[in-house]
């Protein structure tokens, strides 16, 4: 049986020397440079996980995490930008059909940028929808993009109705970038903020949270894969675990190709003849590949689930999102070994280790990566108490 993702890795691992040439253009940017933004699209990577009704490759769910690992191999501000305009195409399949027909209907090559961090946001019911307004920071790639997946805490007049979370499709001419992206890590993903001032956003173009936490949503009667029945915010770790993965790799293949070639500045020896080297690749390595098959084996048991019609118990969403982090930091942790395996030749900013090195604590940041955060979710449900994550 052949594999669907064979001729994407093919088209991906084609771009990879000019996306490393690029790399420290995309730095001084803050954004992708142009002719990656075109590279990108005319390999279809914004689209993997786009319906094929309307052009898409609608690939399994693990596709986002095999392609991040290849794009981070080369850059890791690029295969962040992906991981994130790619998932939105997959959460757009979700929404409303007249959301998805106006977005795509003008224009099925869209970027869609996001930024999921709920308080951030204030929405009100008013007739025919919603007024929204708010801050958001860290809206990845939102440069490049003419649509923006706001996430919001909408208000109720009865505070015994509860909190409601809902996320808000708008146009660009809806909200104001500001330009704040200045970072130590992943500095070409153009993570900047973005404003809004009491915008109407219409019923269609919004979706309760409570929609995506796993089986049929408003658009499944458009789009049946099971992959559009996942539940989203549980798998939200490995959107842009991939990213780690593919920087962690990219770092140790480095080191040992170093290795093999140096000789220590003190002593002459050759460092690849040295048993602390050998140990360092073989314990980097362990973790990189342990974390592979937690992220591979998540996606892929995940996708098994939803083609079954089974929606995964809190139990299960609360593992999704430990194995998550839990693997990234591995990357992390793997990262950051090589680093001071280095010594100081991974200072000088005219290699690629310094960057490295940024970009893997850059994505250990994000709170989706949160051991303690995700631990402590998985550890009160193992014990029977009600999870604290109220995307789940």
């Amino acid at each position: 049986m052949s594999d669907p993702f064979a001729p994407v890795a093919e088209r991906v691992r084609a771009l990879l020397p000019a996306l490393r040439t690029r790399a420290e253009q995309t730095e001084e940017l803050r954004r992708l440079p142009p002719e990656t933004e075109q590279a990108l699209h005319d390999a279809q990577l914004f689209r993997i996980l786009q319906p094929k009704r309307v052009g898409g490759l609608e690939l399994d769910y693990v596709a986002l995490v095999d392609c991040t690992d290849l794009l981070a191999q080369a850059d890791a501000s690029v295969a962040w930008n992906v991981a994130n305009l790619a998932s939105h195409h997959w959460m757009l399949a979700m929404f409303n059909r007249r959301a998805q027909d106006r977005v795509w209907g003008e224009d099925p090559n869209v970027l869609i940028a996001s930024s999921f961090i709920f308080p951030a946001g204030r929405a009100r019911r008013v007739k025919g929808g919603y007024e929204l307004r708010g801050s958001w920071p860290l809206s990845s790639g939102v440069a490049s993009c003419q649509w923006n997946m706001l996430a919001s805490v909408v208000a109720s007049e009865d505070e015994a109705d509860g909190v409601e979370y809902r996320i808000f499709l708008l146009p660009k001419a809806d909200y104001t970038i500001l330009d704040t992206w200045r970072a130590a890590g992943l500095r070409g993903t153009a993570s900047n903020d973005v404003e809004v001032r009491d915008a109407f956003v219409a019923d269609e173009m919004t979706i309760a949270v409570s929609d995506l936490s796993g089986g049929a949503t408003p658009g499944s009667a458009s789009n049946p894969n099971a992959l559009y029945k996942l539940p989203v915010f549980s798998l939200f770790p490995f959107v842009i675990s991939g990213v780690a993965l593919g920087n962690a790799q990219a770092c140790l293949d480095d080191y040992i190709e170093g290795a093999q070639h140096r000789a220590s500045t003190y002593n002459r020896a050759r460092l690849g003849d040295l048993q602390s080297t050998q140990i360092k690749i073989a314990e980097a390595s362990a973790k990189i590949d342990a974390a592979r098959m937690i992220m591979r084996s998540s996606c892929v048991g995940a996708m098994t689930c939803a083609r079954d019609d089974r929606i995964p118990d809190m139990a299960t969403k609360t593992r999704y999102r430990r194995d998550g982090a839990y693997s990234v930091n591995l990357c992390t942790e793997a990262v950051s070994l090589l680093f001071a395996a280095s010594g100081a030749r991974g200072l000088f900013t005219s290699g690629v280790l310094q960057r490295q090195f940024r970009d893997a604590h850059a994505i250990n940041s994000h709170i989706a990566f949160n051991f303690d955060a995700a631990g402590t979710s998985y550890g009160r449900v193992a014990l029977g108490l009600p999870s604290d994550n109220l995307t789940l």
